[in-house]
């Protein structure tokens, strides 16, 4: 493709595995990144670097200007959080003013990546784009901010001409998880044997190559203002857990919990985590969520985008294998 396509979030984990894509096809990659921010994802890459941020509307201005391509990947992605006005700010007002930048400076085509946190819930089978859903619906502040930044979006698409396609991954998984995200973390906990037990909830893995391949396919086939499900494999959490263990050589975990004895320490994990810093690996919002079991379908992908995933296995495997290398991961 001619001309610049700048990417957000790019050193994160979904925007990284977008511009190493991009940059496979041969294509001009510019990325915003806060100044001092962790580049780690981007070492060795032929990118251009434009320092900003999402609350910084002028640096917005400057990102987008000359580019005819945006990919907004960028997030503040956390279970939990000590100022939730923060997270609103960053990924709904961010979102808000970074699409009207790319309007102003009259670029071609835009994806968006929004969440499946911002879809409803069916009790048996797998949800996809057309299941309801309401803001009092969105467990937490970040369901709460996606569901109000696509809404955004959404909204500019169809009252402006936004010429944006919105993507909604499910849970990624695989290299350059550098934070690491909710899932990373108990990939890592359960790899170094400290998960003995689960919870009864399920979650839709993807590989994040999938996920950024899919980001392309909405670009070059997406229908302006649709949104397309980017998932993979519906698995219980006892089988991501037991798969997690064959890999590892451990022991899986045998005893299921109960939600509601556990919602005292996770009010608990909260507390500590308010005045002690850190982030709780068990959140009250959590426990909510883990009523549902998260599964989506990615059919409409498949049919309109072309788009397909690989095995939950192997995405499974390469998260370890990079956990590992990073020394996260016991060998």
């Amino acid at each position: 493709m001619n001309g610049i396509t700048l990417v957000t979030g790019a050193t994160g984990f979904v925007g990284s595995a977008i511009v190493r894509a991009l940059l496979a096809r041969g294509e001009r990659v510019r990325v915003l990144a806060r100044p001092g921010s962790d580049r780690s994802n981007l070492t060795g890459l032929s990118v251009e670097i434009a320092e900003g941020a999402l609350e910084d509307q002028a640096s917005l201005a400057r990102a987008v200007a000359g580019c005819a391509r945006l990919y907004h990947a960028a997030a503040d992605y956390r279970l939990w959080v000590p100022d939730e006005a923060a997270m609103l700010r960053a990924n709904v007002e961010g979102t808000r003013a970074l699409m009207q930048a790319a309007q102003a400076a009259g670029l071609e085509r835009i994806v968006y990546t929004s969440s499946v946190a911002t879809l409803g819930h069916v009790e048996y089978g797998a949800a996809d784009e057309n299941t309801p859903s309401g803001l009092a619906e969105m467990i937490g502040p970040y369901k709460k901010s996606k569901f109000l930044a696509e809404a955004v979006v959404r909204r500019m698409a169809d009252e402006s001409g936004l010429p944006v396609v919105i993507v909604n991954p499910s849970t990624p998984i695989g290299p350059g998880d550098i934070k690491p995200t909710p899932t990373g973390r108990t990939i890592v906990e359960a790899a170094n044997g400290r998960m003995p037990a689960y919870l009864d909830t399920g979650l839709n893995l993807v590989h994040v190559a999938d996920v950024a391949e899919g980001h392309l396919l909405a670009m070059e086939r997406g229908r302006i203002g649709q949104r397309y499900i980017l998932g993979g494999d519906n698995l219980p959490l006892s089988e991501i857990l037991g798969r997690i263990a064959l890999l590892t050589g451990r022991k899986p975990p045998t005893v299921r919990l109960p939600r509601l004895p556990l919602f005292p320490l996770a009010v608990g994990a909260e507390l500590w985590a308010r005045f002690g810093g850190g982030e709780p690996f068990l959140t009250v919002d959590g426990l909510r969520m883990a009523r549902w079991r998260m599964y989506f379908s990615s059919a409409k992908a498949e049919a309109e985008l072309g788009y397909r995933h690989r095995p939950a296995d192997q995405a499974l495997a390469d998260a370890v294998e990079w956990f590992r290398a990073q020394g996260r991961v016991a060998r």
